[in-house]
């Protein structure tokens, strides 16, 4: 039997994951081809390697999620931190790829699916513990990748949240309507 808690973390789970891929999304909107390759230091991370991580471990962590290991031996990690000469159009397209396999994964889980246990490099995790370790991933890497597009984009920049100068109007908007719940399920406990 599914109890409100368990579809409530579900479903938090699930509008948690779209809100970073729409940041993402939103993040990689501002920028052109001749930003994905930049990089503040030689050491750092480009666009389009963040963007190619993320997909190769959507493939690979989503790719059979119930049935068999999250490192697949077809995953060339390596690869994915290798600058390349990947243009925008492709790079856009891994990034759904990897969306699209991770969310074909998550959408039909139910609470039977949380205690399961499922493997990342040979270690065991529930579900509900390999999604919240993959949360926590993609989030760290939509950050960095939100902040390089930040930086790329300069005074084009659209704020993806309260933009600076407007917390004030913001809240007033805010605290003015009907209390609403945010990322959680509607039903009642």
């Amino acid at each position: 039997m599914e109890t409100a808690q368990h579809l409530n973390y579900l479903d938090s789970t699930r509008k948690l994951f779209a809100y970073y891929r729409e940041l993402g999304d939103k993040a990689l909107a501002q920028i052109g081809d001749e930003h994905i390759h930049w990089h503040p230091s030689p050491e750092s991370n480009s666009v389009a390697i963040i963007v190619r991580h993320l997909s190769g471990n959507m493939l690979s962590r989503f790719t059979d999620f119930l049935t068999s290991d999250g490192e697949k031996p077809w995953r060339d990690r390596e690869a994915e931190f290798e600058d390349g000469d990947t243009n925008k159009a492709k790079l856009l397209m891994a990034w759904d790829m990897g969306w699209e396999c991770f969310f074909q994964a998550v959408n039909p889980l139910t609470e039977d699916d949380l205690g399961k246990i499922v493997y990342i490099r040979n270690q065991g995790h529930t579900v509900l513990e390999a999604l919240q370790r993959q949360l926590a991933h993609y989030s760290y890497h939509i950050g960095q990748l939100v902040y390089l597009c930040r930086l790329l984009a300069g005074e084009n920049w659209q704020s993806l949240s309260i933009p600076k100068g407007g917390s004030q109007a913001f809240n007033a908007d805010k605290f003015a309507q009907e209390k609403e719940r945010v990322f959680f399920a509607d039903k009642k406990e």
